[in-house]
């Protein structure tokens, strides 16, 4: 019988996969968008942030939240705004920054966040808005509140916020 010559054992697709293609990138899930506001007054030529606290782990933050069906993100900035700090205003209608940020989960778990801040001047704040009880409001001088919040990149678009002209 006749001895064929050995043949090189073919790589398996799956370890030429691998060899062409990044796999780790690919299987690497984008971050979530939410949208924010962040809500400031001029006081006696000062700017004023206001902050809040989390639900869940109660550190401060600006309003944000996931996207609203067909609205833009400046709607569902200031929809944020109303239903988490009960405040009202003309707010930008192109994003003034962003920043990333680990959200925890409910149901546990994280997710990886990148939110688009629309600034919104706050023109009325209400006695009364769907979350009120459940977190706690407070306005801050502008380095205050960037030494208030955990996440550098909201820091720093804190700190290099110029309020739109005119404002109230």
């Amino acid at each position: 019988m006749k001895q064929m010559p050995s043949e090189k054992k073919k790589p398996s697709i799956l370890k030429r996969a691998t060899e062409v293609l990044n796999i780790s990138a690919l299987m690497t899930i984008p971050p979530r968008v939410q949208y924010g506001a962040l809500p400031w007054r001029m006081i006696d030529g000062t700017l004023e942030v206001l902050l809040l606290t989390s639900r869940g782990t109660g550190r401060w933050v600006i309003p944000k939240g996931w996207p609203h069906d067909s609205f833009s993100s400046a709607y569902s900035a200031a929809q944020e705004a109303w239903e988490e700090a009960g405040i009202k205003g003309p707010v930008t209608s192109e994003p003034v920054g962003s920043y990333h940020y680990e959200k925890i989960r409910d149901e546990g778990g994280a997710v990886d966040c990148v939110v688009y801040v629309h600034a919104l001047e706050v023109a009325e704040q209400f006695g009364d808005w769907p979350e009120k009880g459940q977190r706690d409001l407070k306005w801050f001088s502008r380095n205050a509140a960037a030494d208030a919040v955990d996440e550098p990149e909201l820091r720093d678009l804190i700190l290099s916020f110029v309020p739109p002209l005119p404002y109230s």
